[in-house]
């Protein structure tokens, strides 16, 4: 006889969409929060195909789904398909975390401060007075604008091969703390304290053209991809001297806890994530 009464938790579930996506570590990131913080849900890969991004989000909430993140290639289109938008998402110009609330899409962007959490929590560094160059003026450059100027560094220079676009990314932000602009050129005789390279040079196993002398003593390189080996730019600030050089690992766990944060209303521990990925990546 089947018991009638059915006492088990109710599983809420919760996806990522990209194209590709079949290399994300999101289900198991977020397999490892919900099973710490005991929250019944489940969380899947799905592959989008090219204009199908909206059909497959009105897919995923019409059957229930809680909440989206959302990788390459459709950030402007989860910005454009939101219903609102935090300030965050509404600067970044880019959504990667959507929230199924009361029959309204909120679109969030949790890059940002997935990247100041690694920086001010996991690697100890002090961003306020600090002065920080951000290779890049792309969508990964645009997304993580906002949350590190919260943190008042001294100056922010956005480089970027177009020098132009650099400076339109710069103009964009101005009201909110001392950024500044300039191609690679330029940099030539300057100094910093944190150097975060936001190109997909790395993918490419590309460096940009750093001149030497660039880093400040004591100071420290970041770079928002990860591999299993450090990537030309990491390589770059080893041989410049470098000590404190590191991969965006960290930033991926911390923005995935900040979508999980935004969903279930408790904030995992991340740590333990962090090293388990490490050791898989070995």
């Amino acid at each position: 006889m089947t018991d009638i009464f059915d006492f088990s938790p109710k599983v809420d579930d919760y996806a990522v969409m990209g194209n590709p996506i079949s290399h994300s570590k999101s289900p198991a990131i977020h397999a490892q929060f919900a099973q710490q913080t005991k929250q019944a849900i489940q969380y899947t890969a799905i592959h989008v195909d090219l204009g199908g991004f909206a059909q497959a989000v009105g897919n995923f909430t019409a059957s229930g789904g809680k909440g989206l993140n959302v990788t390459v290639p459709f950030k402007q289109e989860a910005w454009a398909l939101a219903d609102e938008r935090s300030e965050r998402a509404e600067r970044a110009g880019a959504v990667n975390t959507l929230i199924v609330k009361d029959k309204k899409i909120i679109g969030d962007n949790t890059d940002g401060i997935g990247l100041v959490r690694d920086l001010t929590e996991n690697k100890q560094l002090t961003l306020k007075d600090a002065r920080i160059l951000l290779m890049g003026a792309g969508g990964a450059a645009r997304g993580v604008l906002l949350p590190l100027l919260d943190q008042q560094p001294a100056q922010l220079t956005i480089v970027n091969r177009t020098a132009e676009k650099a400076r339109d990314l710069a103009e964009a932000f101005a009201d909110m703390g001392k950024v500044e602009a300039c191609g690679y050129e330029a940099l030539a005789g300057q100094s910093f304290d944190l150097i975060i390279n936001a190109t997909a040079a790395s993918l490419q196993g590309a460096l940009p053209p750093l001149p030497d002398s660039l880093i400040a003593e004591g100071g420290a390189c970041y770079d928002m991809m990860y591999s299993s080996e450090p990537t030309p730019f990491m390589q770059w600030c080893r041989q410049q001297g470098a000590d404190k050089v590191y991969d965006g690992l960290g930033m991926l766990v911390e923005q995935a806890a900040e979508s999980f944060y935004l969903w279930r209303g408790v904030r995992p521990q991340t740590t333990e994530v962090i090293e388990a990925l490490r050791r898989e990546l070995i």
